[in-house]
């Protein structure tokens, strides 16, 4: 049976984090006041508290400021509970799930638009309390109400009261405490949950200092929610139940850490230099075909990448990665943590004060670094990063996901813009074999080094991540490896399929009136690099061979060299006032084809070019 108890909202809400916090509370007042008091030491405060053992008077729960408490109907003393911040029901709907049980409670968080950036709208998290009973399972709650299958992402929290060999693999069990834990672990890995809590951390400390510690307290994630846990920690000082207080922190996928990305910036090009004074690249096939002579490009340029990938050293860009970030404040954070390791081992009014000592120092230190920073940043800001200061200022605007009818997911709506940007075409036909031209002009270092004289160091690069100062740098150290990788292409006049390969960045077109249509979007398409400097060697030729044929326009200004806008309107001014000194009346229509360069037949343009004179 669901219950609703709080209202549903349509808007949806991004949080840094997601942290949720787990703890026994013995049933004791002061360990409750002391968890939710710590929680100001963790970096977010928790959004979801699962609590096993609370405090109670008269089946009524204690109140804290911030937080709404949901516990099982009564009869009966609450067993289990959990309590969902304010903040996190101001944005996002809340609704508790009863069970058969008294030692089990869910609450299900519900946002029409998605969670954590993923299709799914509902999370739910569920505390419970194992006790002991005399009967299978010999467990007040059986594992097949525990470990349901749910399409959605599903976190089970509580004090288990199971000794398993995967939670605790130092610990020595008996053939009893094995064979009730399997059964639990068994009917949750069936169903395909995972473990998060870290092997061997210890969960139960307990007062009889002449028992081993303990990992009772579990964590476990079902299959879609395995992708957005971020991490399980111990991180709280004790409150002086036995159990220490456990935070699982989820985080949307996107602000989860990408994979290392080499610095190109500390590129070493003493060791590359020395590196390609011996690389070679591979001899092309005599009589290539379109798949011999794209494998040779791919496995010719991979060696290349490799080569440059292994003199660079790696970077991974993360949501803790600060400018203002210094030696010192690593040193306060070591501090401040070591004290709260001490606090946590051994409670001494001592180790306190130093934990609270070492806290303020660190803090205050970050927001001394953070007006540093900015002050330094304003004091030395150049007409081009005055701008980056603004929207560091005033944020940015919220951006606008694409909310199309009949696209449901991610997937959906990534399939919908790519037949909206990118509309599905007739296959040319397949080339079998290719030829080499015979009047064709071998590729030159020149014309290598004129196209990368036109490249940006900081366009963005394609697929590859390599950007055109790595190149130029590769061909001011080597002038003949380029011409080397890129003359059979051009020769035989193939592109090969790896470099169509492209990322599209979708942006919203600002002040539309509504985002339920894909033309309310514009997508900006990042290519390799090594295809734009082809790209510009081919333009550049046959910009020479267009002008050589008398194929363009007197009056075109547009991607020609030493012409520009301005020369468009002063050719417009003139003709208008030419008009003008004869007494007309002059009107100006303007055009603009939609798409017009998409939807070029290449093989009409081929044609077109042949019979205008145009070499191959």
């Amino acid at each position: 049976m669901e219950n609703s108890f709080t209202r549903y909202t349509d808007s949806g809400a991004v949080f840094p984090s997601f942290p949720i916090v787990q703890h026994n509370c013995l049933g004791s007042w002061d360990v409750f006041l002391s968890l939710f008091h710590s929680f100001t030491m963790l970096p977010h405060p928790p959004l979801l508290v699962a609590i096993q053992d609370p405090p109670s008077r008269r089946s009524v729960l204690p109140t804290f400021p911030g937080f709404m408490s949901f516990a099982p109907p009564p009869p009966g003393r609450p067993r289990v509970a959990i309590y969902v911040s304010r903040t996190l029901n101001q944005h996002l709907s809340c609704s508790t799930v009863v069970h058969e049980s008294s030692d089990m409670i869910s609450v299900d968080v519900i946002s029409p638009r998605g969670l954590f950036g993923s299709p799914h709208h509902t999370l739910r998290v569920t505390s419970v309390y194992l006790l002991r009973t005399n009967s299978p399972p010999y467990r007040s709650v059986p594992p097949e109400r525990i470990f349901s299958f749910l399409s959605y992402p599903y976190l089970v929290l509580g004090d288990f009261n199971l000794h398993h060999p995967l939670a605790d693999p130092g610990r020595s069990l008996s053939e009893r405490e094995f064979i009730i834990s399997t059964h639990y672990f068994d009917a949750a890995f069936d169903v395909l949950y995972h473990l998060l809590n870290t092997p061997g951390v210890y969960t139960r400390f307990p007062f009889d200092t002449t028992s081993r510690p303990s990992v009772l307290d579990l964590a476990f994630a079902n299959t879609a929610l395995s992708s957005l846990v971020s991490s399980w920690d111990t991180p709280l000082p004790s409150t002086g139940s036995d159990h220490v207080p456990c935070v699982v922190t989820l985080k949307p996928p996107t602000v989860m850490l990408p994979p290392p990305t080499p610095h190109w910036a500390l590129l070493d090009l003493y060791a590359v230099g020395k590196a390609l004074d011996t690389f070679t690249t591979l001899p092309c096939p005599a009589k290539p075909t379109p798949n011999s002579l794209s494998r040779w490009f791919d496995i010719s340029s991979t060696r290349l990448t490799s080569l440059l990938t292994s003199h660079a050293p790696s970077k991974r860009p993360c949501p803790r990665s600060k400018p203002w970030w210094s030696p010192r404040l690593s040193s306060l954070r070591r501090e401040y943590h070591r004290f709260a390791r001490l606090s946590r081992l051994d409670p001494f009014p001592l180790n306190w004060s130093n934990v609270e000592s070492s806290r303020r120092t660190y803090f205050k230190a970050i927001t001394s670094a953070k007006k540093a920073h900015w002050s330094d940043f304003l004091s030395s800001a150049t007409p081009r990063s005055v701008w980056t200061a603004k929207r560091f200022a005033f944020g940015r605007p919220p951006q606008r996901f694409p909310d199309l009818p009949g696209a449901s997911n991610p997937a959906e709506v990534a399939e919908t813009l790519l037949e909206h940007f990118f509309p599905s075409k007739p296959p040319p036909p397949p080339l079998l074999r290719l030829t080499c031209y015979e009047d064709y002009t071998p590729l030159t270092s020149e014309e290598i080094s004129r196209a990368l004289s036109k490249s940006l160091n900081i366009s963005a690069p394609g697929p590859d991540h390599i950007p055109y100062s790595v190149w130029k740098s590769v061909h001011h150290i080597k002038p003949s490896i380029l011409p080397s990788l890129l003359d059979p292409l051009l020769a035989h006049g193939f592109h090969p399929p790896s470099l169509k390969k492209a990322l599209g960045i979708v942006l919203d077109k600002p002040g539309k009136p509504s985002y339920d249509s894909p033309s309310s979007f514009r997508v900006i398409v990042l290519l390799r690099t090594l295809s734009k400097i082809l790209e510009r060697v081919v333009a550049t030729r046959l910009s020479a061979q267009a002008t050589i044929c008398s194929l363009i326009h007197p009056l075109q200004c547009g991607s020609l060299p030493g012409r520009s806008t301005a020369d468009a309107a002063l050719v417009l001014q003139h003709n208008v006032e030419s008009f003008h000194r004869l007494r007309y009346k002059v009107s100006t229509l303007f055009l603009d084809v939609k798409g017009g360069f998409d939807n070029v037949e290449s093989l009409s343009l081929l044609s077109l070019l042949r019979r205008k004179g145009v070499s191959p």
